[in-house]
């Protein structure tokens, strides 16, 4: 049972990253240019962050296993539909959808742990869930980088099926079917809709602004029409009976601190992934393989670090690790912003690379407990969605944000936007530490 848990959460946090070594493939492939590229992983973070907080409550609705059975047949299905796509707007529309099954399927994975395990066995299995996860990550890129330099982008998407075969045959036969969740549950359809087209609207806007300008009709309503809504969002779930974002888990100081510095941190960490990796097959001529090796160290870093420094955060209080750790990988890509086309990876890249994994190490336990310390036991389940769901929008929001300010001609990638991506990047992520360091306080 735990297995198929894993398997389910594996497919869906690789496919948030994995794509990025796709992109040139994909646009030298499908067209399109830099929109594409931003919005092929902008389409499936855009649905995955927005819902994963409805995931949760149709799990509680409908049952976990049900759900999850759900999610991971379909997001099978729709990973067919990403690699048969015969141009840019289907597999867009494709990427959408399988984040919609995506925050089905990852919800409703933990809770089966949650329903299943009890006491220190529950412990275990999640530690096991989080430890896995982090190999994901490891081997996600390179896996994709291999399968594209040596067959097609489109096993990317293709090589999800199998995975997903063997994770539905687990579930059926190891997860024992249980009564129907909780009856009195209530899913905020209306949350949803209006999260996704109030973060869509703007989205849309920033990605296709360089292409139109801002004085363009299609450019100026979906940009004050999904400001609009995502305000009508925030004041229905403030009045909502059973809001998906229960606003009140906000007036908490580390909560409130430790989500705002998950946004800054979470949105440079993906500006940082998806425009480096541009840069390095599309103006460095790398592979999609060498591209996933070059950004290996990050995260085997974390891997081995984060397990000890939450560890340390615990003995000692997060607030200087979520208050230095930041400052130090921000400033360690000062290093990335000076490289240029030829550049030594040894030299060059790597130990910059190196001092900015061990600052991100100093923050990603940390971070997670403060949020889950300061909501408390009982709102621990949406407190973790909660903060999930932050970071998804932060990456969805960091990567339409700082395409739009460093979209070159022709809606490529340049060396100058490059260099201006790093910058915002790094400013991100020091912004990050220094909220860690005003607003979070050692319990």
């Amino acid at each position: 049972m735990l297995v198929a848990c894993i398997l389910g959460s594996i497919i869906v946090f690789v496919d948030s990253t994995v794509v990025n070594v796709a992109l040139p493939a994909i646009q030298r492939d499908l067209g399109g240019g830099l929109a594409l590229q931003q919005w092929v992983v902008d389409a499936y973070l855009l649905t995955l962050g927005s819902l994963l907080l409805v995931g949760g409550s149709l799990g509680d609705l409908f049952g976990a296993r049900r759900l999850f059975l759900l999610g991971i047949v379909g997001f099978g299905v729709t990973s067919v539909l990403c690699a048969a796509a015969p141009d840019g707007t289907t597999l867009i529309l494709a990427r959408g959808l399988q984040g919609v099954l995506g925050a089905v399927l990852t919800p409703a994975g933990l809770a089966v742990i949650a329903t299943t395990f009890s006491g220190e066995a529950r412990g275990a299995a999640i530690g096991s869930w989080t430890a896995w996860t982090g190999i994901a990550f490891v081997i996600g890129p390179l896996v994709g980088g291999w399968l594209v330099t040596n067959a097609s982008w489109r096993w990317v998407f293709l090589i999800n099926v199998p995975f997903a075969v063997v994770t539905a045959l687990l579930v059926a036969y190891a997860v024992p079917p249980r009564a129907v969740g909780n009856e009195r549950a209530r899913v905020d359809v209306l949350g949803g809709v209006l999260c996704v087209l109030g973060l869509g609207g703007p989205v849309f806007a920033l990605i296709e602004e360089p292409q139109r300008g801002w004085g363009d009709p299609l450019i100026l309503v979906p940009l004050v029409g999904g400001v609009t809504l995502f305000g009508l969002f925030v004041l229905w779930e403030s009045r909502a009976a059973q809001p998906m974002l229960p606003l009140r888990l906000f007036s908490r100081r580390n909560f409130s601190f430790a989500n705002l510095e998950t946004f800054t941190v979470y949105a440079g960490l993906s500006t940082l992934t998806f425009f480096l990796v541009l840069f390095l097959q599309q103006l460095s001529r790398y592979t999609a393989l060498r591209s996933g090796v070059a950004l290996l160290p990050i995260t085997i870093v974390m891997f081995f670090l984060s397990p000890r420094v939450g560890r340390l955060s615990m003995r000692h209080g997060p607030r200087w690790f979520m208050g230095v750790g930041p400052l130090v990988a921000g400033l360690a890509l000062v290093g990335v912003v000076r490289l240029k086309p030829g550049f030594s990876y040894w030299w060059e890249l790597l130990p910059p690379l190196l001092v900015f994994s061990v600052g991100l190490s100093m923050i990603v336990a940390p971070l997670t407990a403060t949020v889950l310390a300061d909501a408390g036991e009982l709102d621990a389940g949406i407190a973790s969605g909660t903060n999930n769901a932050v970071a998804r929008v932060a990456g969805l929001l960091g990567i339409a944000v700082v395409g739009a300010a460093v979209a070159g001609p022709q809606n490529q990638l340049d060396v100058a936007g490059f260099r201006l991506a790093m910058w915002i990047t790094a400013s991100l992520i020091v912004a990050g530490g220094i909220i860690g360091l005003a607003g979070v306080r050692n319990p």
